[in-house]
């Protein structure tokens, strides 16, 4: 048995998983919602994301979405959650949003001011971690838009797994994708995406924690600059 005890779980999902290797994402994706009735999309509004969210509103339009607000998303963010909402016809009950517990002020108060400067560690799990444990528990799945060539940290990811950080079912139906089946994608379907991604940011998180990148640099090299960190804490166990 695994710590948790939940060998015979995994080793299901494993094999789940394999059987969509060849596969396209919404083959995955399809299964995935047919299976599990709480099932919901993260969505950070960035390229795979949106792509994410026309294929599930083709496969079946009442699936809920949820975004993490930290308080500190681009401008350009939250307008292309609106252009989202519009294009595909969101209820307000379907796109959650879910933000810390903590104000950016009450964060100041008790950490400091300008925590990412000095723990961006510590105002990811405040503003992140934390949030997305707490919305998670009231679902069986969740799908994300996570890639195997983002970093060597996914590269393993599966399409169905485990998720053993937040102990629920994990899907990555575009873990097998490049950049360029995602944007050929979006092209394709026409599918709103966030500007930013037209000037040199390839990866957008918080507007503090976020820079642009060089053409030939690694897409993820924009996040935490100047810090030996690549990931926020929501795909890591």
């Amino acid at each position: 048995m695994t710590v948790n005890g939940h060998s015979e779980l995994i080793a299901e999902l494993k094999a789940l998983s394999a059987s969509f290797e060849t596969k396209q994402p919404q083959d995955a994706l399809t299964a995935a919602i047919e299976r599990y009735d709480k099932i919901v999309l993260a969505c950070s509004f960035g390229a795979e994301d949106v792509v994410l969210v026309d294929m599930v509103h083709r496969i079946n339009p009442t699936v809920p979405l949820f975004y993490l607000d930290t308080d500190f998303l681009f401008p350009e963010t939250y307008a292309t959650r609106n252009r989202v909402i519009e294009r595909y016809g969101l209820q307000a009950a379907q796109v959650i949003q879910v933000k810390s517990l903590l104000t950016p002020e009450a964060q100041a108060e008790s950490y400091g001011e300008a925590l990412w400067v000095r723990d961006p560690d510590q105002c990811c799990r405040l503003r992140k971690v934390e949030p997305l444990a707490r919305v998670l528990r009231g679902y069986d799945a969740w799908i994300t838009g996570i890639r195997r060539d983002q970093s060597p940290s996914r590269a393993n990811a599966g399409l169905i797994e485990w998720d053993q950080k937040f102990e629920l079912i994990k899907i990555n139906p575009l873990a097998r994708w490049t950049s360029t089946d995602v944007w050929t994608y979006i092209k394709v379907y026409e599918v709103p995406y966030n500007p930013l991604h037209d000037q040199n940011y390839p990866s957008i998180g918080c507007t503090y924690c976020t820079t642009q990148v060089a053409p030939g640099d690694d897409p993820r090299a924009g996040r935490w600059k100047n810090f030996a960190k690549t990931e926020c804490g929501l795909h890591k166990s």
